[in-house]
């Protein structure tokens, strides 16, 4: 992959950050994406560039589509052509793709809203040989809602699912894959907030609220790590997966199994 571009959403932190610097590991040139202090950012993007690649900023607000398309012009200017674009979202985020409407699923924290997306802009990379690599759901937010919420989350589930398939089909004989990855609960800044509820909540340790948070999720008892999401998501745009496309892949600890 090494020379390859990418795109990555929701990258200053996190599971995005994480891809970030393992694509980068590859050799692939990096613009991140997200929000956070400007101090954070740029020891970010000094640490990524400091790989021997190229790492650019965007601060686009993917709620609204003018901001997608600048990003897409900054990308290209300053990488060029965009080859994996990888979104990283908290709810039922859509892929994008080249040809889809605009008029689509959206976006919310969490997944609690549907908006508008520009697909066709984020998603017309310009490049036939684009890796979609992943479409990511971050599974601790949806998995988190599914007893209190479990008709509106599987609604949720079915749309993500349906898009990512929608787009892997549509661009199934141009070479690009399209690829949904759903942790289970790893340990972000989001993930610290739970625990820090669970603990006032029920007065417990840290130690102890982890456990129980575990015992209700995640049969493993024991958190995803940052580089086990990051690692498939470099597989997933790797040439070893290219013929893997309209999957949602599960890496949660066996959340899923037991659900």
């Amino acid at each position: 992959m090494k020379g390859k571009n990418a795109l990555i959403t929701g990258s200053t932190g996190g599971i995005g950050g994480a891809f970030a610097k393992a694509l980068a590991d590859q050799g692939c040139n990096i613009m991140l994406n997200g929000f956070g202090t400007p101090q954070e950012i740029e020891k970010l993007r000094t640490a990524v560039e400091a790989k021997g690649v190229r790492c650019a900023y965007s601060p686009a607000d993917l709620a609204k589509p003018a901001e997608i398309a600048q990003m897409m012009r900054a990308t290209e200017a300053a990488l060029g052509s965009v080859d994996i674009p990888d979104q990283q979202c908290g709810g039922a985020l859509p892929a994008s793709g080249r040809g889809i409407s605009r008029r689509g699923m959206g976006s919310g924290h969490g997944g609690e809203r549907f908006g508008r997306v520009s697909y066709d802009t984020a998603g017309d990379t310009g490049n036939e040989n684009t890796q979609l690599g992943t479409h990511h759901q971050h599974g601790f937010h949806t998995q988190h809602a599914r007893a209190r919420e479990p008709d509106r989350l599987r609604h949720r589930q079915a749309c993500r699912d349906r898009i990512t398939k929608t787009v892997a089909l549509e661009l199934a004989q141009t070479g690009i894959t399209c690829n949904a990855l759903q942790p289970g609960w790893v340990l972000t800044q989001h993930g610290e907030r739970i625990i820090a509820d669970q603990m006032a909540k029920s007065g417990s340790s840290r130690e102890d609220a982890i456990r129980t948070l575990q015992e209700a999720r995640q049969p493993s008892r024991r958190f995803v790590a940052l580089e086990e999401v990051a690692a498939l998501a470099v597989f997933l745009c790797s040439d070893a997966a290219a013929s893997i496309t309209g999957a949602t892949i599960s890496i949660d600890g066996g959340w899923s199994a037991a659900s």
